[in-house]
């Protein structure tokens, strides 16, 4: 296979894990696009490549939140007022981030992933509680877990899935698959933020974007499949959930340090 053509199916394998990802755990698209970008596409400035991910994942998650909407997962009042919380926090953590060296960003980032990896393995046996939603009981703590959330999003040029599922279960009680239906809609709205920012900076290469599109679209449908079927056995989609957390982000620390 000619060099050229190696690196186009690279870059489609690589979106379709990406797309996978945000299916299966409504989060881990930009921790995976990312690094896929600068250590196996190779893509040389970490920015372009946060940049890039960050538009990517926008619109993949938009194609995971349509089957997800499908199968009744979606909690769309927690979504809308999670997501325009956090979308104010994106815009602001984007500046912040494009400030930062590219290369510590990306430690910042791994050592965070860690973090929430444990979080997330801590509560791994609450199978949460299907009626959840958010009332007026839960609203100011779904509206601070959004405007944080939001606020690490763009800072990591991340969508931000991998924070904004744990926070949707620890402010509302929802069960995880739910969880990750609803934080897609936040994906989206926090990726496309970020990308706006990046665009504007002209920190976005749109070839590669667009291979990761179409790859991501693919995957998501099998990442979709599988989580359904995972949230049947209690714990064993958040333990894939922080594993994946861990893999990816021991390989960041080690490239970094």
């Amino acid at each position: 296979m000619p060099a050229d053509l190696a690196h186009l199916a690279l870059e489609l394998l690589s979106g379709a894990l990406v797309g996978f990802t945000l299916g299966l755990i409504g989060g881990g698209g930009s921790i995976l696009a990312v690094p896929l970008m600068v250590y196996v596409v190779g893509v040389a400035n970490p920015h372009v490549a946060i940049g890039t991910s960050a538009l990517a994942v926008a619109v993949n998650a938009l194609a995971g939140v349509a089957q997800h909407a499908r199968a009744g997962t979606v909690k769309w009042r927690c979504a809308a007022i999670f997501a325009s919380c956090g979308v104010v926090g994106a815009v602001a953590g984007a500046t912040l981030g494009k400030a930062m060296d590219g290369r510590r960003l990306l430690l910042c980032f791994a050592l965070l992933m860690v973090a929430v990896g444990v979080l997330m393995l801590r509560g791994r046996r609450n199978p949460g509680c299907p009626g959840a939603a958010c009332n007026r009981h839960n609203m100011g703590r779904v509206m601070s877990c959004g405007a944080g959330t939001g606020l690490l999003s763009g800072f990591f040029g991340i969508g931000g899935g991998f924070l904004i599922v744990p926070a949707l279960v620890a402010s509302t009680g929802m069960p995880i698959l739910n969880a990750i239906g609803t934080s897609l809609v936040a994906v989206a709205a926090f990726g496309a933020s970020t990308a706006i920012s990046y665009m504007v900076s002209g920190l976005i290469d749109w070839p590669l974007a667009l291979l990761f599109i179409v790859g991501g679209t693919a995957g998501s449908f099998g990442g979709m499949r599988a989580a359904r079927a995972l949230s049947g056995t209690t714990g064993a989609l958040t333990t894939f959930f922080a594993g994946i957390i861990f893999c990816v982000a021991a390989y960041m620390i080690w490239r970094s340090v």
